[in-house]
């Protein structure tokens, strides 16, 4: 079974500094239909404007993806971590028992445009923890790139999750097929571009609910990202 999720349905928050997209339930976006997808509680298209950013706040048993598009994202945390994520990085913050992180934009000239994740750990009360990588554009291109794990496989990061997230840039004639466990679960989202998804049409920002399928299959891709993720 395959439900699409149209860009267009998606929650929005206009702050001024801040623009997001909200594909779940989140802050005073509320719609019952759409509180998560399995143990994927989050994805915010979230875009901050120049010296502007998320002041210090607290986050507990959680792992929280970031995926930056554009401009770069500042990062400091009551762990001890401080860092700036651009284009090609994927970062990993493990809540935890407990940590407080700020964000902020850290291109002075430009908007950042990011993706912010949630999935809900298998593993309550660990320590909080860190982990930043960086994935070539040559690894994405024309396939699925495994970017997180819950074993840290490929050089993916490392999440306390009983999930796999895939990235990869199509194009053109490039294509890539996903085999599935059909007792499981996957969430595809288009991050950009336009891409055919089991031969669905799609657009920046639309995503597709899979159940009970064997495969993923993307092709007719115009200069589209596109993030998949494999779930219980």
């Amino acid at each position: 079974m395959i439900t699409l999720r149209k860009s267009t349905d998606r929650g929005h928050g206009d702050h001024g500094w801040l623009k997001s997209y909200h594909s779940f339930s989140f802050a005073d976006y509320y719609d019952p239909a759409h509180i998560g997808y399995s143990n994927l509680r989050v994805i915010n298209e979230d875009r901050i404007a120049p010296g502007t950013g998320f002041g210090a706040h607290g986050h507990r048993d959680m792992e929280i993806i970031s995926y930056v598009l554009d401009g770069a994202l500042g990062h400091k945390d009551s762990i001890g971590n401080g860092a700036t994520i651009v284009p090609g990085e994927v970062q990993r913050m493990s809540a935890g028992t407990g940590i407080r992180h700020s964000e902020n934009n850290a291109a002075k000239d430009r908007t950042t445009h990011f993706l912010q994740i949630w999935i809900e750990p298998n593993v309550q009360g660990i320590a909080p923890g860190y982990e930043q990588k960086a994935f070539d554009e040559r690894d994405k291109r024309g396939r699925l790139r495994l970017v997180a794990s819950q074993d840290g496989r490929e050089g993916s990061v490392t999440i306390h999750a009983d999930a796999s997230v895939y990235a990869g840039l199509f194009d053109g004639d490039e294509s890539a097929t996903l085999a599935l466990d059909p007792s499981r679960r996957a969430y595809v989202h288009v991050v950009r571009g336009a891409i055919e998804v089991n031969a669905q049409p799609l657009r920046g920002g639309d995503a597709l609910k899979l159940e009970r399928e064997s495969s993923i299959e993307l092709r007719h891709g115009r200069d589209a990202e596109v993030l998949v993720f494999e779930l219980p």
